[in-house]
């Protein structure tokens, strides 16, 4: 139906006939001459139909003046110079002068323009036009090339591209399986995968050695701007290999992705960082190291004032204070810092003490009364503040003082300008292997339960599984994890301990892993791999800070997808098919 793309058309083929097929973006009638913007997926070249002596020019004119926003043409005309340059488009030296137009599909009004800014629930309800907007087209273009240039990568370099089962065995990974009926199998049901990680595992003992996937991933937990019910990962396993051994390859990958894609010139050696180092340092397993702010710990200098909220966590094993000094920052108001302590309170702070440093040394500060003079000069003096500048203090339980300060320290970052303009790649390390879960009483995977723990022995690991650390490690850019893994446990009797350990017992472990460790105990070669989230890193990619933006059809943040009407209700003759009768269940008094 064309010759050309819209976006395609330049200098090298003025005088030269073309047939265009698109949108009209933009549709001007000029006092009998008319003006349209073409647009297709290449972009955007303007059409002008214009009176003259030739035969059939009063029907192009006629046919251009009833175009209208959205339309879908085919145009045939004849490439020219433009008179008036537009440099801020590609085909902006050139136009077309329309011969034939012709009205392929009329479009009705419609609920948004694209040169407006609708709300998210509209462009997501209308996805279709949403994406025909040259900013989405771009972006989905950048996730293209980017799946393009990680499989032209893998595949030179020897890496087996190998699909995993979409129906599986249901799994504890962290996050609650999407189950699906076994129509054949009445009362039994299969799980969409939250990752390939089990048939990775059993595709190296396998002996395939260099494994990779662009896998489709499931998990039906609470949505974010960087989080999706759906979502795909680059999924990678190697053989025989180390932490490093992992690390240095797709560092190597990465590097040269996105300096093919987004002409980006990533470190030539990313630094490393321990867990343990990041979260006293930034309150994050995922900094920004954009971001020059660090938390300082402040316990010793405060753990005999009369502070009572400092004193407790100061003194207690398992409790952490510590500072954070804004440079400018007291130039806040006591309501803007009263916001930023209501920013602290969503991430579990009680509230955010704090001194104020005016530009000629004034202090103002509702904890000065607690402190003797020489010890409130100590304080200052110890987190570096000076004149100008805010200081913010957390205490309470260590977890949750340094998740609720690294809040605190991006939202600064952001407010004052502090964020660097660049790219500020990480490794993670030496992850903890345990969490323990006070409300079951048990302790839980930090990574999951196929990591290995740096201990080589199971009695150790038994004797010491409170401090344990794993052999896992997190790829982060600019405060995001774009990448997770670990080196695997490869022993049967190392995997059951860790079950133990997580308060699987025996049985449970032969009906949900017992496959697995049947496979690790014929042969299983050390292993280990990690896996990359595609969404996350084409945000990046494309300079939005949501993945809704690089997926084509996203759900929203209450799990729906706007544009079909899904979830939905399901016939009660199509549920009895695969043996399920639903359940509602009824109102909370609260709704």
């Amino acid at each position: 139906m064309r010759t050309h793309f819209c976006g395609l058309i330049d200098e090298s083929l003025i005088g030269q006939p073309v047939t265009l097929c698109g949108w009209a973006d933009v549709a001007r009638n000029l006092g009998g001459v008319c003006f349209i913007d073409l647009r297709d997926h290449e972009g955007i070249v303007q059409i002008v139909a214009e009176p003259s002596d030739a035969a059939g020019n009063a029907e192009v004119v006629a046919a251009a003046e009833k175009v209208g926003y959205e339309d879908c043409l085919r145009i045939t005309g004849t490439v020219r110079r433009r008179q008036s340059v537009n440099a801020k488009i590609r085909t902006g030296q050139v136009e077309v002068v329309a011969e034939r137009i012709e009205v392929l599909n009329k479009a009705d009004p419609l609920p948004f323009h694209h040169h407006e800014n609708p709300g998210e629930e509209t462009r997501l309800t209308y996805r279709y036009l949403d994406l025909r907007h040259p900013e989405m087209q771009r972006r989905m273009r950048t996730r293209t090339k980017l799946v393009s240039a990680l499989r032209h990568w893998l595949d030179a370099r020897g890496f087996q591209d190998i699909e995993t089962p979409i129906l599986t065995k249901a799994t504890p990974e962290g996050a609650r399986d999407f189950l699906v009926p076994a129509r054949m199998h009445p009362g039994e049901f299969y799980a969409l995968p939250q990752s390939p990680q089990l048939f990775k595992q059993i595709l190296m003992m396998a002996g395939f050695d260099r494994y990779y996937q662009i896998a489709r991933c499931f998990r039906d937990e609470a949505l974010r701007a960087d989080r999706q019910l759906e979502f795909t990962q680059l999924d990678m396993e190697f053989a025989w290999v180390s932490e490093r051994d992992v690390q240095d390859t797709v560092e190597a990958m990465i590097r040269d992705v996105f300096r093919e894609v987004a002409g980006v010139e990533l470190d030539a050696a990313f630094p490393r960082m321990t867990y343990a180092e990041a979260i006293r340092r930034y309150g994050s397993d995922k900094p920004d190291l954009r971001i020059d702010l660090e938390l300082v710990d402040v316990a010793d200098l405060v753990k005999d004032s009369g502070f009572a909220v400092f004193t407790g966590p100061a003194s207690e094993a398992g409790g952490r204070v510590c500072a954070l000094r804004i440079p400018g920052g007291a130039s806040l108001s006591r309501k803007q810092i009263d916001e930023y302590a209501a920013h602290a309170g969503k991430y579990g702070a009680k509230g955010l003490a704090y001194i104020k440093i005016s530009e000629t040394g004034e202090v103002s500060s509702p904890i000065q009364k607690f402190f003797d003079e020489a010890a409130f000069a100590a304080l200052v003096a110890h987190v570096g503040a000076g004149n100008g500048d805010l200081v913010f203090f957390g205490a309470g339980k260590y977890a949750t003082v340094s998740d609720f300060m690294g809040a605190v320290r991006l939202k600064a970052g952001r407010d004052f300008g502090l964020v660097r303009d660049g790219w500020a790649p990480l490794w993670v390390t030496d992850f903890p292997m345990f969490e323990w879960d006070d409300e079951a009483q048990r302790y839980v995977a930090l990574h999951h339960p196929f990591t290995a723990p740096a201990v080589d022995d199971e009695a150790d690991l038994r004797a010491n599984a409170a401090t344990a650390v794993s052999r896992g490690y997190d790829m982060v850019l600019n405060g995001n994890e774009i990448g997770g893994g670990s080196i695997r446990i490869h022993r049967s009797s190392m995997q059951s301990a860790v079950f133990e350990l997580l308060g699987i017992g025996r049985e449970e472990a032969d009906l949900k892993f017992g496959f697995l460790l049947d496979a690790l105990r014929y042969g299983a070669p050390p292993h280990g791999g990690i896996a990359f989230g595609i969404d996350r890193i084409a945000a990046l990619m494309a300079g939005t800070d949501s993945i809704r933006d690089v997926i084509a059809f996203p759900k929203t943040t209450s799990a729906q997808c706007l544009m079909t009407g899904a979830p939905s209700p399901i016939p009660d003759a199509q549920l009895a098919e695969v043996h399920i009768q639903v359940r509602v269940p009824a109102p909370s008094a609260a709704q």
